[in-house]
């Protein structure tokens, strides 16, 4: 059996929480930021791989608490060559998510195990 290839997205919280952007406006970033990663990385193996499979494509959907923890990833990302998409979100100039091409699930898990599920609901 073939390693299970994951797309990770990683959004900040406290857009949301704190910031008061809607469920909307949050969806998008992480839509934006997957879609920009997988089209940069379109010839990518495991990316093909990925989108050959289009009806049991995995995502996992992470939380991160806010800017500064978001850059501390993309920082670590870079300086492991894990190749990722920070999107920041514009005319705002906003870094809201983040999304790593698809990956075998445990060559990456090691760099976002940290951060939980994003779990957050309307009221939370």
């Amino acid at each position: 059996m073939s390693a299970t290839i994951v797309q990770y997205v990683l959004l900040r919280s406290d857009l949301l929480k704190e910031l008061g952007w809607s469920i909307g406006a949050l969806v998008a970033q992480a839509c934006h930021a997957s879609t920009a990663v997988l089209h940069l990385y379109k010839d990518d193996e495991c990316t093909i791989q990925y989108l050959n499979d289009l009806d049991n494509m995995h995502k996992v959907v992470l939380e991160v608490p806010d800017e500064a923890s978001l850059k501390k990833v993309a920082n670590k990302l870079e300086e492991n060559s894990i190749a990722h998409k920070l999107w920041i979100e514009q005319p705002e100039n906003i870094p809201t998510c983040l999304a790593l091409k698809p990956y075998p699930k445990e060559e990456v898990k090691k760099f976002v195990g940290k951060f939980k599920l994003y779990k957050a609901t309307m009221g939370s």
